[in-house]
């Protein structure tokens, strides 16, 4: 097929994004194009089936890379995904610097605000969007402690079961958790953090709030006679609702859901729950510099009302609530690899999740799991780990406590695994 004058005017504009790396295309008809930087890079293949196609990825290609992939009207060549995902990521900031950048994706950052209004009933529909999907789906590609967050790998080694043990331990290390603490675990997921909590000490009471019905089903389907012994409790609740007051809070991979307005809300409320001299540990992805939405195809398919908030901001909206800093860790890489653990366990189950779901939504969560380890290798993601209380002499002054506890809480954890059995090797 001949190419038009609208092929090369498209063409040209989608060349403006290449700053490293090359882009090899194969139009509609079969005429190749090879888009190359000069510059040392990520070497895309793919091939185009329609024009309509190419002209989606100039106006909008924050979604349309995405749509194209999922709906088949975009296919990659040598390299797969990964090269197309790498190649995109290490260019995005250049296109969003320069003219086209600035001119496709200027309305979509514009509108963003209206898509992180998060109040109650929203936020709900918000997490039923991706939680409530299907329990067979998540099964397939999450460890036994059915961790949905950022595992911690102390060697390149490690299984995904020995990083989600670790991260459990960490985190109970960093709380600091001691017998007889009354525990609120804010977005409680299936209910592992919690079970896990109550197997660390002695006499621990443990409130899992979540707005996922699939997930509060799952937490109490799973509850053990030893984990109602240890007063382990679960309620569809939102944070702004809950009362009382707790020994230690603990909230993992939620904060990214709350939305900018209400950065200060969640900490206000994590003050007021927060028993005198008590402990919370937030656990949340956030950015390098400049906070912002996850892009339209990430909150359009996967995570409606995602933001990603800076460190700097977290560290702000916590301060201003009278929370002091006690601890903060910066989780670089963690994330990339648990990503690349999951993708390899969900694309190995491939053929169960099409007959759960069809052959889009295969592509579409192999576009997201792509894309999210990507962007924690290539660009400015990262978790952070916040240690907080009102009175800063709340833990041990020297960190030291909490590589032993981590080892101490870990056998514990080895030891009463929720298959039964060890599923990760002490250290």
């Amino acid at each position: 097929m001949v190419r038009t004058m609208f092929d090369f005017l498209a063409l040209a504009i989608l060349r403006q994004f290449v700053a490293s790396g090359t882009l090899s295309l194969t139009l509609p008809g079969g005429s190749a194009e090879r888009l190359d930087s000069g510059v040392p890079g990520a070497d895309a293949v793919i091939t185009l089936h329609d024009r309509a196609t190419l002209w989606r990825l100039i106006a909008k290609p924050d979604l349309a890379f995405g749509e194209a992939y999922m709906d088949g009207r975009l296919t990659v060549g040598d390299g797969g995904l990964e090269s197309l995902m790498e190649f995109l990521m290490r260019n995005a900031e250049h296109w969003r610097r320069h003219w086209p950048g600035r001119l496709t994706l200027g309305l979509g950052n514009a509108t963003a605000w209206l898509r992180h209004l998060n109040p109650p009933e929203r936020s709900r529909r918000n997490v039923a969007h991706h939680y409530d999907l299907t329990d067979g789906l998540f099964e397939t590609f999450l460890d036994p402690w059915r961790q949905y967050s950022c595992a911690y790998f102390h060697s390149d080694h490690d299984t995904l079961e020995d990083a989600q043990v670790t991260k459990l331990a960490r985190l109970a290390a960093k709380l600091n958790l001691q017998a007889g603490d009354r525990v609120l675990d804010i977005g409680c997921g299936w209910g592992g953090l919690a079970r896990a909590l109550i197997r660390c000490r002695e006499g621990v009471s443990v409130t899992g709030i979540t707005l996922s019905e699939q997930q509060l089903v799952h937490a109490e389907q799973h509850q053990t006679d030893g984990d109602k012994a240890g007063k382990l409790a679960f309620a569809l609740r939102d944070y702004r609702r809950q009362t009382g007051q707790f020994d230690r809070i603990v909230s993992v991979g939620m904060l990214e859901h709350v939305g900018p307005s209400n950065i200060p809300t969640y900490f206000s409320t994590v003050r007021r729950l927060l028993a005198p001299g008590g402990v919370a540990v937030i656990h949340s992805i956030a950015v390098h510099n400049r906070s912002g939405p996850v892009n339209r195809w990430m909150g359009r398919y996967i995570f409606p009302g995602g933001y990603l908030p800076s460190v700097r901001q977290l560290v702000s909206a916590a301060e201003a609530q009278g929370l002091k800093i006690l601890d903060m860790e910066i989780m670089r890489g963690h994330y990339a690899e648990t990503l690349r653990h999951w993708r390899a366990r969900f694309l190995a189950q491939r053929k169960r999740i099409t007959q759960l779901y069809d052959d889009r939504f295969v592509r579409m969560w192999e576009f997201y799991l792509v894309g999210c380890e990507y962007f924690f290798r290539c660009q400015h993601g990262m978790v952070v780990q916040f240690q907080l209380s009102d009175d800063h002499q709340a833990v041990p002054k020297s960190r030291g406590y909490i590589s032993g506890l981590e080892q101490t809480f870990r056998d514990k954890l080895c030891q009463n695994a929720p298959s039964g059995k060890k599923n990760a090797s002490a250290r």
